[in-house]
């Protein structure tokens, strides 16, 4: 190996030291020998010329290969360079999802778990795995039937075909968790498409039924295994599978009686959440708007998903004495800040309905405080109003004289729906949600949602669109001329004391 490396280094210098040697002949024969045959000195002379050439030739190709190298030596250098930078944004965008991540995983009180279009669970977080009581590796990776129950992995089977088509779904249902105690939840799942638009799996959402409005009625409920943030409050829970139990009684949770709940009510053991809701046109209305959200302050657990303790307040006929207390505060605290420009939208639930004295409370309250009646807008659940007319219409009647608002939400085209205004004066009509979010996939949910906007217009009353998650449907619901919109792709829940730095 070193004879040839030795060689093929002499072999390119060895046409200039030819071509030396032919010169310094050729110049001795001239000036000291002269002794060269005139044809030998001629073959010198051609000889010379010919090395010189091979020479030029050499130097020629050597400078050409040293350009190439150094050109190769410059591109490496400039890819090793966006090399190094690719590298430290990786590490630092791992590092930046992987903190993410874990706060999802840690912090938010949802239920959230990816399948692959086998059904095989590919990524999942905290809550998804301590609902069914298992380590990590006792799911990911595997079958969604490997470790749920049946009914929670049949109801997923059953809806895969549409999910996979590439449409959302959105149910709620009465989930037992495996001590047997029941939540509310709202279920969402949620296509994910390559850049074909082909399905390639599916995230699931189980969120607290308070997050959303109460859709809840007795011919959609299930009773299954399975949890979005901030939770609204719901008014409308039917549990079949619970019998009622009168105060004082244990329920299916151990140490939680309606005297706990009664105590928690009296000392105000809550938290208040808002979300706001904005003019899809900004020149609609200069009042900012809030519907108001509640969480139940947990003494073990900071906050906890209000799904847990709603049936039980509803259970021991106490969501009177709870709406009480959320209007009360609300009230005090528009009192506290009389140049407080908002619009609150109340949840109110069927049993408040129906209490003949709750209209009086609110006069009396608002008559104590000096707070303008406008700055309340009281919410009822469709199917609360579909299920008692004469109660709520008694109801909204009365407060629309104390120049309170009124609002119906999770809003369809159901005949049922269409009628009640007709028989019920509202202000807002709320656009069920899951006709919203399928707008721009769907074009049957896009006309119920023209037809529900025309038919509200007719009526003198506002439309609200209900979980509004993306600039285009947002687009698309100015384009159609709904009035407001709500949503996480408009405002997340917070805190209902951050709206002192609003003021």
């Amino acid at each position: 190996m070193q004879k040839t490396s030795l060689f093929d280094s002499v072999r390119s210098y060895s046409a200039i030291c030819i071509a030396l040697t032919v010169a310094t002949i050729l110049i001795a024969d001239a000036y000291f020998m002269g002794e060269i045959a005139p044809h030998w000195r001629a073959a010198l002379g051609f000889s010379l010329i010919f090395t010189i050439l091979i020479s030029i030739i050499q130097i020629a190709r050597a400078e050409k290969i040293i350009r190439n190298l150094s050109d190769q030596l410059t591109i490496s250098k400039e890819r090793l360079g966006n090399e190094i930078k690719h590298r430290l944004w990786a590490e630092k965008t791992a590092s930046e999802n992987k903190i993410k991540s874990q706060f999802i995983d840690e912090n938010i009180p949802v239920m959230l778990a990816y399948f692959n279009t086998d059904l095989r669970c590919r990524y999942h977080n905290r809550i998804f795995r301590r609902w069914f009581g298992l380590k990590p590796d006792q799911i990911d990776g595997h079958f969604l039937k490997e470790f749920s129950n049946e009914e929670f992995f049949s109801d997923i089977q059953n809806r895969s075909e549409e999910i996979l088509s590439g449409k959302t779904i959105h149910n709620e249902r009465i989930l037992k968790s495996i001590k047997g105690f029941p939540y509310i939840f709202t279920e969402q799942y949620l296509p994910h498409l390559d850049n074909k638009g082909r399905a390639i799996g599916f995230y699931t959402l189980h969120t607290p039924r308070a997050q959303e409005k109460n859709r809840v009625s007795a011919k959609n409920i299930k009773v299954d295994s399975a949890p979005k943030t901030e939770t609204k409050k719901s008014t409308a829970i039917e549990n079949k599978n619970e019998a009622t139990s009168q105060p004082g009684t244990q329920t299916s949770k151990p140490g939680v009686t309606a005297n706990r709940i009664a105590q928690a009510i009296e000392s105000g053991e809550f938290n208040l959440y808002c979300q706001k809701i904005i003019p899809v046109k900004p020149s609609i209305s200069s009042s900012a708007h809030y519907e108001i959200l509640i969480r139940m302050h947990e003494e073990e657990n900071n906050l906890m998903p209000p799904g847990s303790f709603l049936p039980l307040v509803d259970q021991f006929k106490m969501m009177p004495k709870l709406d009480r207390w959320i209007i009360n505060h609300i009230v005090h605290w528009l009192s506290a800040h009389p140049k407080a420009n908002s619009v609150f939208y109340l949840n109110v639930a069927r049993d408040t309905l129906s209490d003949q004295a709750f209209p009086g409370f609110i006069q009396d309250l608002l008559k104590r405080t000096g707070a303008t009646a406008s700055n309340l807008c009281f919410e009822i659940e469709i199917s609360d109003a579909e299920a008692n007319t004469t109660d709520t219409s008694a109801f909204t009647n009365k407060i629309r004289q104390l120049g309170c608002l009124i609002s119906l939400c999770s809003f369809n085209e159901s005949p049922e729906s269409l009628s009640l205004l007709d028989k019920i004066k509202v202000d807002y009509v709320k656009i069920d949600g899951g006709i919203v979010c399928n707008i721009l996939r769907d074009e049957d949910e896009l006309v119920k949602i023209k037809n529900i906007n025309q038919f509200a217009h007719k009526a003198n009353t506002k439309t609200i669109a209900e979980l509004v998650e993306t600039d285009d449907i947002t687009e698309k619901l100015r384009e159609i001329g709904v009035d407001y919109a709500q949503g996480f792709g408009i405002a997340k829940p917070h805190p209902f004391n951050d709206l002192e730095s609003d003021i």
